[in-house]
């Protein structure tokens, strides 16, 4: 009987311990993810992330849809934002991206469009601030701009060279000093020319919805730029029947249909 009473005692002992061990691993674990995701960041940038609802949150999501109601052929824009695979469905034309090169269904006529330029143009606007936490990046302190009486600090975004289709494009944010959120989104475009650009484009971003615990913009306003100052509203894109979901669409839901091309880029 003492046998088994100090058999037993040694067996609680040892699992006592091995949890312990196992507990000091995941608090470790736990620590080194809580690091990843936040040590990368400059402070202002990792501010305004929160403010949108955490890039944490942000990478828990697996696909996001929404519909640009455009006059007579609306676009329903779906991305998975793991693999960022996509797909653009309308009464025209379907296109999309499978993982290898992008592909488009013409249904009418021959589609006219840069389908490797307009895949995913629009996710990226869309999915801002959040987009900029991609690998790749560089930021850098950058002027604030003024609006209206108000100054809104900067973010300068700028690429590691081969980082996406065109690395040479800079984008400059800029947030609300009090709240973190985002506000301008200044943009330039360097597409297939090699060369860096000194027309900045810019956004409005304060049309906010929160959907699934982020906040992810109703619509985006694009302004007029006199002598450097930012004039009024040119042209607003809105954004429809928005969801943001944990669960991901299956592969072959990206997947080129039968008839579609593969889009082939000019050497």
């Amino acid at each position: 009987m003492k046998y088994t009473i100090a058999f037993f005692i040694i067996s609680v002992c040892m699992l006592s311990c091995n949890q312990k061990k196992t507990q000091e691993t995941t608090d470790q674990t736990s620590k080194k993810i809580e690091e990843i995701s936040t040590q990368d960041y400059p402070e202002a940038i990792h501010n305004v992330f929160e403010a949108h609802g955490g890039i944490d949150n942000w990478r828990k999501q697996q696909t996001l849809s929404y519909i640009l109601p455009k006059p007579g052929n609306p676009e329903t824009h779906t991305i998975d934002l793991i693999k960022r695979f996509d797909k653009i469905t309308s009464e025209d034309f379907d296109l999309g991206y499978d993982g290898s090169k992008p592909w488009v269904l013409a249904k009418d006529e021959n589609y006219e469009g840069n389908v490797d330029f307009y895949h995913n143009l629009m996710f990226y606007f869309f999915a801002m601030p959040f987009v900029l936490a991609d690998d790749g990046i560089i930021y850098t302190p950058t002027e604030p701009i003024k609006f209206e009486g108000i100054q809104y600090p900067g973010i300068k975004i700028s690429f590691n060279d081969g980082v996406g289709t065109s690395s040479k494009d800079e984008y400059y944010v800029h947030y609300n000093s009090q709240t973190n959120q985002m506000e301008w989104l200044g943009y330039t475009v360097t597409y297939r020319t090699g060369e860096t650009s000194d027309k900045v484009n810019w956004i409005r971003y304060n049309d906010w919805g929160t959907y699934n615990t982020l906040k992810l913009p109703n619509s985006i306003s694009w302004y007029s730029v006199e002598d450097d100052k930012l004039i009024a509203v040119r042209n607003t894109v809105k954004f429809e029947a928005i969801q943001v979901s944990t669960e991901a669409m299956s592969k072959d839901f990206y997947k080129k249909p039968e008839g579609a091309i593969y889009f082939e880029k000019e050497n």
